[in-house]
């Protein structure tokens, strides 16, 4: 499962930060994008829009304004799932996903208690995400 993580920061007391090191701690593979360059864990966080193939997941930890100049790259990602983490609820760009992309889109939805949470829950072979409240 690939996720690519929008919001991606190099301060590790970001939310965002934790969360690309608890996939990575679970073997998942991660793409970082942010506002500004950095790393975690080494690996690099761009801020360019490369098309990159196979992405499962997008997890957002961008507020709705920093999102919106994104939604034709997120789109163009094609993943099958599209995560709003607490602070990153975008019922615009929801509205956008159902309208034109619910042909390979399968979950898009809030968080309530955001990605951190659903990590937590660790079944030690496999990484699970807890999508009962889309």
């Amino acid at each position: 499962m690939k996720t690519l993580i929008a919001g991606a920061s190099p301060n590790p007391d970001r939310y965002a930060y934790l969360c690309a090191v608890r996939l990575l701690r679970y073997g998942h593979e991660i793409i970082l994008f942010g506002k500004h360059k950095g790393e975690i864990e080494g690996h690099t966080i761009s801020n360019d829009k490369t098309p990159f193939k196979d992405v499962d997941t997008v997890t957002l930890y961008l507020n709705p304004m920093h999102q919106q100049p994104l939604y034709d790259y997120i789109l163009s990602l094609k993943p099958k799932r599209i995560i709003f983490n607490p602070g990153a609820e975008n019922p615009e760009f929801e509205n956008h996903i159902d309208l034109i992309s619910s042909q390979f889109i399968d979950k898009v939805g809030v968080m309530p208690e955001g990605n951190l949470t659903e990590i937590n829950f660790i079944d030690e072979k496999e990484l699970l995400f807890d999508y009962k409240d889309f």
